[in-house]
């Protein structure tokens, strides 16, 4: 496996989605969106690394990520700012991979 740009945006997208939805899920938070989250991070961070052999892609998982991650947004609930920052960070990042994985937006470097 060759290491890019785009497999580290991966990685760094899924692993801050997985602990944003631990921290959410420890907290007062929509449990039902976090444990979706918690799913789709880990199923992602599976299948990019081959130990899991899923029909949906990683950028089909992305996508799912970004919808979640979203309504995390919408309905949060008493998360501190520190827990708003590392969603929407994780949500820029897995919004670069869907971009990048759907090839809407050739992004040099990143391909």
């Amino acid at each position: 496996m060759q290491v890019s740009l785009l497999l580290i945006i991966t990685v760094v997208a899924a692993a801050l989605a997985l602990w944003d939805g631990i921290v959410r899920v420890r907290g007062r938070s929509n449990s039902i969106v976090s444990i979706i989250q918690i799913i789709a991070a880990a199923l992602m961070l599976l299948a990019l690394f081959g130990i899991v052999v899923t029909s949906l892609g990683v950028g089909i998982l992305a996508v799912i990520l970004v919808i979640v991650l979203i309504l995390q947004l919408i309905l949060r609930g008493s998360t501190r700012r520190k827990g708003a920052a590392i969603t929407i960070i994780a949500l820029v990042l897995n919004a670069i991979v869907v971009i990048v994985a759907f090839g809407l937006f050739s992004i040099p470097g990143l391909s």
